[in-house]
């Protein structure tokens, strides 16, 4: 996160470093707040809350999930994710209006709630009765693992409260600090944009509405305005009309109904009144906007009825008060003069506004600020005035309010003065989320000094001035004089930032403009950022010139001898840009081992910003642009729209199968009343743990010293490899058991557990974690895939697949060989509920039973009853549900209950341990690295006869799963290509990382990114398009893979033509290559993807399952089966299966939880396999079950309740449970001999995106992206469209936005959380996204549960074509400057990439070449 709210820098203090604070100043403080009050005093939903005493190191969310209000969840602990938010509602001082702030409850400091009104997920409704915004973000599929709902809840909650009628602009806004791991955020969006208006009658396609559109019904989401359909909806005016296509309203001539006088053709009668559903229906009259409320079986949004701003806070006295204890102490003074006064006793109290930096230096940075000043709530510091000559804003004045004041700026400076303003307003749109913004301010900026701050270059570019206040009076700090040194300032330490001061521009001839380039592009700090002024003479000679930068040095800091060299120069003359330019590379010379990194991609940023900005304001000067018309304006995306075909289901229909039902489990989590494994209420004398994780990639451990840590108060243990059951049993591991639950003698990764602090409380526990001292011995480290092929760091695995001739004399026979090589980087799981677990031993017979976050119940069982000391019969592992998976808590969930299970049987108690952010990442692995070198062998033709490929995994330092990793990509390198004669093999490399493991795809992604890589490569090298090249060498139905498995039910070539068509790819294909010709700086680019997944686990005794169904008395069903549910709607499914076959209403079957004693020895929930094997298991039982009730059917009749049946057959000693069973039948590959059936069957799909990069920054957008999958018979198209979409998103960011990186000095991984790495958000998603399942075919050979297929995995390599869509527009690029040579691009194809690609003489200037023995500032493994 961009650091924001701390008014002053004073002196932090760790926990061992002894007093915080001179005596004497304490003395002075405690006589100066004496008299303050110590009671807080809020509304919390509507209902009065009194505290007279708190702790003072509890933030919001912890407050809030303390008293039992556990909807709000912690995803991150850092404000990146927003799945902490709520609503603080308080009469805003700047304003004078109600505002209601969505705000990150994970860093709120308690004491900022006072005086205020608190709302959570649960304030606005139930399950039984939701809010509307909860309602429709449940029924329109906007929820799937359901963790981070509660939040976005809160945000669109947020955003309609302050503004009943958003525009679709304003609906999308909002939720720029929100992330959602699982839907692809299209359903959500959908949802949220039934809130927003329009002007006019034109709604986007896709769009709900109610008493708008002449086209109503259908599903939430399916139906448009009647302009939007290529037929003619039922109902509509046009409907049988000759020539009908467009709604009469639109028609500029008479329309065949013959009315002309602006009514609508459906309205009958003499009476003048028109039919429900009228498209001239507009909501209160106002025909300007059109309000789009949903349609009936929606709760329509009533303002009024809103929970309301509780009248005793309309009075309540803003007291200053003081709270705490010995530890730490919280002041919130009311006015300036109590806060200078704090200053004068205390120079080094910590001043806090929004606590959005530091409650982050607290959580992850250990600090501890003995006493902390909130002064949120002083209105003095929240104003601002419009000058003559400058405007003035206070120091805490939110940013939120900062760009209404910049707004109202605008038009009373008009829009020359106001040019300063516009800058600010420009920063501010992409300045982290909206709950930082509201709580976030100027002088936290300024204070902090953060060298990336958004705002602090324009302050610096304007030469603003601050004004700093304290008991002496006032003291005017310029900008170019404020910044001293990293992190530091010219802010007397008794001062406070009390008003900034920003002139206005003059009315002719200068010119001001700001810029910034981030990994994304909302809710993301800067990577270099700058603020350029100029003003110039009648002769437009430079009169003065400001030029700053922030990422380019410790500092923001201005370009002084580019300055220096303008002075008096002619703006405008391409002999001064030149020189400007040179300047430019001496004022950063940044070398190549720059901390922070990408030394050449800064460099260029700062270059391109500086000529954007001259080439801008030189064709304004001018009148004629001085450059191509394409230089100067910057990616804006539209407002993203999607559409899904939702007749997609007709042709096989049932009576609930293949119906779009929502999620079981949607009401609950929008409303916060999904319980997750940190949710289930705490036992009375439960602990909390802390793991204690290695600091060093790889050492010996001298001595573990946890005296320290037992000193903390509430600290109780500390447990570690001695405690347990045996040496032994402290190994684990699948397949193989190489792994440690805490380290003994060596450490082998950064990360890894050497113990766990056991105490009555998180804080302590954290506390007494960082307190234990290790001592190490530092060990020679491996971590890239290079390195350990060089020092020959292999895991004993190896596995190859050959057929056709020996390579090297198919190699012979072709015409031509190509050779390359392939890399691409891992992926975080980023689940947005880390890894959790409570652990109840229950004190006879060593039974305990787990509740875990895990896919893997029964593996979770066997080596808990390990590490115990017990059989397997005595450990109970449960599931209610997962906040996402993805692969990540298949395995690496092991790890945390193991240990929590040892402290458990040691101590007698519960434990309970959620990991947090940075944390979970250290530990718990992530999608494997991959590298391929290979080697191709062509015809002349195109037609690909060879293939060579070696591929390497880094696996980290155990093997996990990384050998079924590799052998899925040796099966999936060919992708969807017949070539005759193959030699692939795969070796999995050991390295002194995290321990990588399962992640959706499980190595399919790679083995194809490989496949589709060289397949780019190949086409440019022979220059040919790719696109004929792949079709050359498509399969067909009945070839056979290089596994030897005959293709059948085979559509890719068939799904290739349709979605060609129906996204006019060959008309846009030529609109690409037309933009390109016409434009220099930004280029477009389209790609088609195509993807085959093969279904099955690779380990054959996997591919089974059980499952257990119950029927009760009043007819009612319970189902278990080994399945987890972790989003991807797998009980929603089940429970579908179960209703269909028993010929139940689907409400009258349940699932309760996943259960080792209820169905034992299950397979991991993964493979995208778990609805084909519980799906048949619960199949399976249900008809034992019908067989044994046919006889009441035939007695009572075939629609007999199942009520009357139960108790009939009960009533004859009928046995109403039945045990179910399936195993996938035909399968069996066995590796060498190449024999045998890998798959049960493939799911397949294919993907066209188009994107536009800018090539002189490397920013980027996803224009349009067109999906078609084959799955079969889809059980819940609803669902399956969710897990289509999301995995395409999850995919796109694989390759493009999710960069993992390891700092170089002490081997730790340092993307460890929302500020470091970023998965895609709202606004990343493409722009258009239309997504259809293949339909119309028969699936003979498919025999599946329904004959569908698989879907969680499949389409996630298709976020690729967004990937090769970016490579396509680098050629273009690359064309435009006359470089020739064919472009390797690894992924991820992050902005830094992108624009190193792009070989321009601007990048060719900025290139930063490492000195002899100089390596990177970071590592990518």
């Amino acid at each position: 996160m961009a650091p924001l709210a701390v008014l002053t820098a004073g002196p932090a203090v760790g926990p061992a470093a002894g007093p915080a604070v001179p005596a004497d100043d304490m003395t002075n403080l405690a006589v100066l707040t004496s008299s303050w009050d110590t009671t807080l005093r809020f509304y919390l939903n509507g209902t009065k809350v009194e505290l007279d005493q708190i702790d003072p190191e509890v933030t919001l969310l912890e407050y809030l999930r303390g008293v039992g209000l556990t909807g709000t969840k912690l995803g991150c602990a850092e404000g990146g994710c927003g799945a902490c938010t709520v609503v603080v509602s308080q009469f805003n001082p700047t304003t004078q209006k109600l505002y209601h702030a969505s705000v990150n409850a994970c860093l709120a400091p308690l004491v900022s709630v006072d005086g205020k009104h608190v709302i959570t997920v649960e304030g606005i409704g139930r399950s039984t009765k939701p809010h509307p915004v909860q309602e429709r973000i449940a029924k329109m599929h906007g929820s799937q693992c359901g963790f981070c709902t509660p939040g976005i809840v809160m945000s669109l909650y947020a955003l309609i409260r302050n503004n009943p009628t958003p525009t679709e602009h304003d609906v999308e806004e909002a939720f720029d600090g929100n992330l959602c791991r699982c839907t692809g955020y299209r359903p959500i969006l959908d949802a949220a944009q039934t809130f927003s208006v329009t002007s006019g009658a034109e709604l986007k396609s896709g769009a709900q509405t109610n008493g708008v559109c002449c086209k109503e019904g259908g599903n939430p989401g399916d139906a448009g305005c009647c302009k939007q359909q290529k037929e003619v909806p039922a109902g509509c005016c046009k409907e049988g009309k000759e020539g009908a296509g467009g709604c009469c309203k639109e028609q500029k001539e008479a329309p065949p109904c013959g009315k002309t006088d602006g009514g609508c053709c459906m309205q009958n009668g003499g009476d003048g009144k028109r039919p429900n559903g009228c498209c001239m229906d507009k909501q209160n009259g106002d025909d300007s906007v059109l309000k789009k409320f949903a349609t009936p079986g929606f709760i329509e949004y009533r303002p009024d009825t809103e929970l309301i701003f509780p009248p005793g806070l309309r009075k309540h006295n803003f007291k200053a008060l003081a709270l705490g204890n010995k530890k730490k102490r919280w002041l919130r003074p009311t006015t300036l003069e109590q806060l200078l006064q704090i200053k004068a006793a205390l120079p080094s109290a910590k001043v806090i506004g929004g606590s959005s930096e530091t409650q982050i230096e607290v959580k992850f940075k250990a600090m501890n600020y003995s006493i902390s000043v909130y002064v949120g709530d002083i209105p003095d510091l929240r104003g601002f005035s419009f000058e003559d000559n400058y405007l003035s804003v206070g120091g805490n004045i939110t940013l939120t309010d900062l760009e209404h004041v910049c707004r109202e700026a605008i038009e009373k400076y008009g829009t020359a003065k106001a040019q300063p303003f516009k800058a600010i307003l420009k920063q501010l749109a992409y300045f982290a989320g909206r709950q930082i913004r509201n709580v976030g301010t100027p002088a936290g900026n300024l204070a902090t000094a953060s060298p990336i701050s958004d705002l602090n270059p324009v302050f610096l570019a304007t030469n603003s001035v601050i004004i700093a206040k304290n008991l002496n009076g006032e003291i005017e700090l310029p900008m170019a004089e404020f910044f001293k040194g990293y992190r530091t300032t010219a802010l007397p330490a008794d001062a406070i930032i009390a008003e900034i001061r920003v002139p206005v521009a003059k009315e002719t001839r200068e010119y001001i403009r700001a810029y910034k380039q981030a990994k994304r592009k909302d809710d993301d700090i800067a990577i270099v950022n700058a603020a350029l002024r100029v003003s110039l003479d009648v002769d437009s000679k430079i009169e003065s010139v400001n030029l700053a930068y922030g990422g380019m040095a410790p500092t923001t800091v201005q370009a002084k001898k580019t300055m220096e060299y303008l002075a008096g120069k002619v703006w405008g003359e391409p002999e001064v840009l030149e020189g400007a330019m040179n300047a430019l590379e001496q004022d950063f010379q940044l070398s190549y081992s720059v901390p922070g990194g990408m030394a050449t991609y800064r460099k260029s940023l700062a270059l391109g910003f500086f000529y954007r900005f001259w080439h801008e304001t030189a064709t304004e000067l001018k009148g004629t642009a001085t450059e191509h018309d394409d230089l100067v304006p910057e990616i804006e995306r539209e407002i993203s729209s999607g559409s899904r075909d939702h007749d997609t289901a007709q042709e096989y229909k049932q009576k609930i199968l293949g119906h779009s039902k929502e999620h079981v489990s949607a009401m609950k989590q929008v409303t916060g009343e999904a319980i997750y494994t940190d949710d289930i209420p705490r036992a009375a004398n439960e602990l909390v743990g802390c793991l204690v994780l290695s600091t060093k990639a790889h050492a010996k451990i001298l001595s573990v010293d946890s005296s320290p840590a037992m000193e903390i108060p509430g600290v109780v243990a500390y447990v570690d490899h001695n405690d347990v059951a045996s040496p032994e049993a402290n190994w684990w591991g699948a397949p193989s058991c190489d792994e440690v639950f805490f380290a003994v003698d060596e450490i082998f990764s950064a990360g890894q557990p050497i113990g766990i602090i056991l105490a009555t409380s998180a804080k302590a526990a954290e506390a007494g974690s960082r307190a234990v001292k290790v001592e190490y011995e530092e060990l020679p480290a491996i971590f890239t895939i290079e390195e350990a092929i060089e020092k020959e760091s292999y895991f004993d695995h190896y596995r190859y697949i050959r057929r056709g001739l020996p390579i090297n004399e198919a190699m012979e026979k072709a015409d031509r060989v190509f050779e390359g090589v392939s890399r691409m980087g891992g992926q975080e799981h980023f689940y947005l509920e880390t890894q959790a677990c409570y652990v109840i031993p229950k004190l006879e017979d060593g039974e305990m039973e787990v509740w875990s976050s895990t896919q893997n119940p029964t593996e979770l069982q066997s080596y808990v009853a390990q590490v115990t000391g017990v059989q397997a019969n005595k450990i109970v592992a449960k599931v209610k549900r997962l906040g996402g998976g993805f692969g990540g808590k298949e395995t690496r969930s092991v790890q945390l209950a193991g240990i929590c299970a040892v402290a458990a049987k040691k101590l007698r108690r519960p434990i309970r341990c959620m990991l947090n952010r940075d944390e979970d990442i250290a530990t718990s692995g992530a999608r494997h690295p991959f590298l391929g070198t290979w080697k191709i062998g062509v015809n002349n033709d195109g037609k690909i006869v060879a293939m060579d490929v070696d591929i390497f995994a880094n696996a980290g330092w155990t093997q996990d799963l990384s050998a079924a990793v590799v052998d899925r990509a040796l099966s999936h390198v060919d992708n969807c290509y017949n070539i005759p004669n193959v030699d692939v093999r795969g070796r999995v490399c050991k390295t002194n990382t995290v321990s990588n493991t399962a992640f959706r795809g499980f190595g399919g992604p790679q083995g194809m990114f490989i496949c589709e890589s060289f397949m780019e490569e190949i086409a440019d090298h022979m220059n040919i398009p790719v696109d004929e090249l792949r079709t050359i060498n498509y399969y067909h139905e009945g070839d056979e893979t290089h596994y030897n498995q005959k293709l059948v039910d085979y559509h890719v070539p068939l799904m290739i033509d349709q979605l060609k068509a129906e996204s006019d790819f060959d008309a846009r294909r030529k609109e690409v290559d037309a933009f390109n010709a016409a434009h220099k700086w930004k280029k477009r680019g389209l790609s088609l993807i195509p993807t085959k997944f093969g279904i099955s686990f690779t380990a054959l005794f996997l591919n089974q399952a059980g499952a257990l169904v119950h029927i009760y008395h009043d007819g009612s069903v319970l189902i278990a089966h080994g399945g987890t549910e972790m989003g991807q709607g797998l009980h929603t499914k089940m429970m579908m299966v179960a209703a269909e076959a028993l010929n139940v209403p689907m409400e009258n079957v349940f699932i309760s939880e996943t259960a080792t004693n209820t169905v034992a020895n299950t397979s991991s929930t993964a493979a995208s396999a778990s609805s084909d094997l519980n799906g048949y298991a619960i199949f399976n039982a249900c008809a034992q079950l019908n067989e044994r009730l046919e006889p009441y059917r035939q007695k009572f009749g075939k629609d007999a309740s199942m009520k009357k049946l139960a108790e009939a057959a009960y009533f004859d000693r009928v046995n109403l449970s039945a045990n179910g069973f399936y195993k996938t039948p035909d399968i069996g590959y066995t590796w060498g001999p190449n024999e045998g059936m890998m798959f049960f069957y493939f799911t397949q799909g294919v993907a066209i995106s188009e994107v536009e990069i800018d090539t002189l920054t490397g920013d980027w957008t996803s224009r349009r992206t067109d999906l078609k999958m084959d799955i079969g018979r889809s059980i819940n198209p609803a669902i399956d469209y969710g897990q289509i979409e999301g995995a395409f998103v999850q995919g796109q960011g694989l390759f493009t936005t999710e960069e993992m990186l390891w700092a170089r000095n002490n081997g730790n991984i340092f993307t460890k959380g929302p500020g470091n790495y970023k998965i895609p958000g709202f606004r990343d998603i493409p722009q258009v996204f239309n997504v259809g399942f293949l339909k119309g075919v028969e699936w003979k050979n498919l025999h599946t549960i329904q004959r569908s297929k698989g879907v969680g995995e499949p389409p996630l390599f298709m976020g690729s074509a967004v990937f090769f869509a970016i490579r396509d527009a680098l050629k273009a690029a690359r064309k435009e400057h006359g470089c020739q040579e064919v472009l390797r691009l690894v992924s991820p194809a992050t902005p830094e990439r992108i624009r190193l690609s792009c070989a321009d003489d601007i990048i060719k200037r900025a290139e930063v070449k490492p000195k002899e023995g100089e390596k990177g500032w970071f590592i990518q493994i």
